[in-house]
């Protein structure tokens, strides 16, 4: 079986962000059959299509990242029952130009959080609307919303509360079996 280079996204900027600590939890509890690629979106320029012509160098890298992945898995938190602007930013820059989306054809996994009670599920459902159409296939099940991620992890970063874990461990375990059906 043949390793599965998958790009994480993390929606989120801030530096101790409950969404880049997942990201990285999955990274951790990935099958040897998946290699995760953390991408952090702060150094992504807007998305202005006047500049298309000649795309800015940090679009052509992120792009570049995308098109040699086996698949994108997008962690992220909710801001105001939707996604961040950062994240919508980022997937206009990734599937541009038009026709040529990188995400195309990749296997697509979502996972939201909040350390509220509803677990980022508005921003999943906006992100099932916005990726059909410029991805490939969207893993419907199993579905995962992370509530009361706040007191989920020590000081350190480190994911220390097991009912998440196991939550994680199910979800990037079918992932891996997702994306290993979608490249066969």
């Amino acid at each position: 079986m043949a390793t599965q280079n998958i790009v994480v996204i993390v929606g989120s900027l801030r530096k101790e962000s409950f969404t880049l600590k997942i990201a990285n939890a999955l990274a951790k509890l990935a099958p040897a059959s998946l290699k995760l690629d953390i991408v952090t979106l702060h150094d992504i320029s807007f998305f202005n299509q006047d500049l298309e012509a000649a795309p800015p160098a940090d679009w052509l890298a992120f792009r570049e990242k995308l098109q040699k992945s086996n698949g994108v898995l997008i962690v992220t938190p909710e801001y105001n029952r939707s996604i961040p602007g950062v994240l919508k930013n980022a997937i206009d820059v990734g599937s541009r130009p038009y026709g040529k989306s990188s995400f195309l054809g990749k296997p697509i996994g979502l996972v939201g959080n909040s350390p509220g009670a509803l677990g980022g599920v508005a921003a999943v459902k906006h992100l099932q609307n916005i990726m059909p159409g410029i991805s490939g296939p969207i893993m419907g099940q199993p579905e995962i919303y992370l509530n009361g991620v706040g007191d989920a992890f020590d000081d350190k970063g480190q994911l220390t509360k097991e009912p998440v874990q196991k939550v994680l461990q199910q979800y990037i375990d079918a992932f891996a079996a997702f994306v290993e059906k979608q490249n066969k």
